[in-house]
């Protein structure tokens, strides 16, 4: 399961009241304007169509990492311009994310899903026209155009999808995943498919019209009610990232979501310029990437249950370590496809045994608790991007896979950490940290 939507599913889930396990901590009570009333009941045709953003959020989150090879910078070797694209992608996330619920609030969920549609498509389209040589702030502009409307879209469709996330949050946490997944798969096969048979124009705006056809899906779309007091304040959101717990979390998903998502932005580039690899060929390794991480996380709630947890989550780091190991020393195709399995394999266990661990240590959730740690995880996801750009820039393109084999080594003594805390706390130790 994606990273992006675990985590923005806990901030969904603030909303609603939420039954702890028996004997779990339950120290820590919702607020009383989230306990009350009858959740509304969605079509089912309403439902799929909002689970069906997940997708589009997929293709656009990964959109960056797919299209660098297609504007030549695996020829350039420019990562500080590369580096400022991510930081761009990161701000538009940002900014759409805090203006998504007052946005909502005036006009709607639907309103959300439309606009979130509809920023991408001018992004992309404008990117198409100015692509290289022109000046890289256009593109800059582009990237944060796409990135305003991803952050809006994601939170129309979590907060589209609120009442059958309460009916049955299993299926629909994996169906988010799922199309999150094969969202971002869907970009890097569609620009490798069409990078010798069209121009870099004629990609782009195919890829433009892929978020107009979701335009007119949601402008046909019955409007789902906006569940209220679901405005999370960012002052509340800084208070709660105070708590030594809170804060260990935030830094655990930002070292997580930086892992991840530097290997994913930056391997069709160090594949090229480490093993001379043609543009298509690495970007078919980067859709084996997002299909290691899609399959093993499924695969991982299919083995939870039966194994333990401290192990498998060492396993997991060591795993990860080891894939990002082989891709930094290898000199041929079969240890780049060896790398790719072993790292996503790797971090594919990892997040849902993270997942796991917050959902013991803080069963009552809150809007302001989720919002600030969802805010430190994108940030982390794309900021880890942005640095290597600029480290790269300093000591080469090998800089790519040391830093996820330094965040997954971070990863792992922050969940030490978080068990240890708990411990000190007086609060009980259950999950992954329970068997360390």
């Amino acid at each position: 399961m994606d990273p992006e939507f675990h985590s923005q599913l806990f901030h969904l889930e603030s909303a609603r009241p939420f039954q702890a396990p028996a004997g779990y901590n339950t120290n820590v009570s919702a607020s009383p304007q989230f306990a009350a009333g009858p959740l509304p009941s969605y079509p089912p045709a309403v439902a799929r169509r909002v689970l069906a953003g997940a997708f589009l959020s997929g293709l656009l989150l990964s959109f960056l990492g797919a299209v660098l090879p297609a504007w030549g910078y695996h020829r350039v070797e420019d990562y500080i311009t590369v580096g400022n694209y991510f930081i761009c992608l990161n701000l538009g996330i940002l900014l759409g994310s805090r203006l998504a619920f007052p946005f909502m609030r005036q006009k709607g969920i639907q309103a959300a899903l439309v606009v979130g549609s509809a920023l991408p498509s001018v992004g992309i389209f404008g990117l198409a026209l100015a692509s290289p040589p022109a000046p890289w702030a256009f593109r800059g502009l582009g990237m944060l155009l796409i990135g305003a409307g991803a952050g809006l879209l994601n939170c129309g469709v979590l907060e589209g999808i609120g009442p059958t996330f309460d009916r049955d949050r299993a299926t629909t946490v994996n169906l988010l995943g799922t199309l999150f997944g094969l969202g971002c798969m869907a970009t890097s096969l569609i620009v490798a498919g069409a990078f010798y048979v069209y121009t870099v124009p004629s990609i782009l705006f195919f890829l433009a019209v892929i978020p107009v056809f979701y335009i007119g899906f949601y402008t046909r779309m019955k409007p789902p009610a906006l569940l209220a007091g679901h405005q999370p304040r960012l002052g509340e959101a800084l208070a709660e990232l105070r708590s030594p717990g809170v804060a260990l979390f935030a830094l655990l998903l930002f070292f997580q979501f930086g892992n991840e998502w530097s290997l994913a932005g930056w391997l069709p580039l160090f594949l090229i310029q480490r093993l001379g690899l043609n543009p298509e060929t690495a970007l078919h390794m980067l859709s084996f990437y997002w299909l290691c991480l899609l399959v093993g996380r499924l695969a991982v709630q299919a083995l939870l249950p039966r194994v333990p947890h401290g192990r498998f989550l060492l396993v997991s780091v060591l795993t990860a370590m080891f894939g990002c190991l082989i891709l930094s020393s290898t000199n041929n195709r079969f240890g780049a496809w060896s790398g790719l399995l072993f790292a996503g394999c790797g971090f594919a266990g990892i997040y849902p045994l993270v997942l796991e661990k917050i959902g013991y240590r803080f069963p009552s959730f809150r809007p302001a608790l989720f919002n600030g740690i969802l805010a430190v995880a994108f940030t982390g996801g794309l900021l880890a991007n942005a640095s290597l750009g600029y480290l790269a820039a300093w000591l080469g393109i090998g800089v790519v896979m040391w830093l996820p084999m330094a965040g997954s080594v971070m990863v792992f003594v922050l969940l030490l950490l978080i068990w240890l805390e708990a411990k000190l706390s007086g609060h009980p130790v259950q999950g992954a940290s329970a068997q360390l």
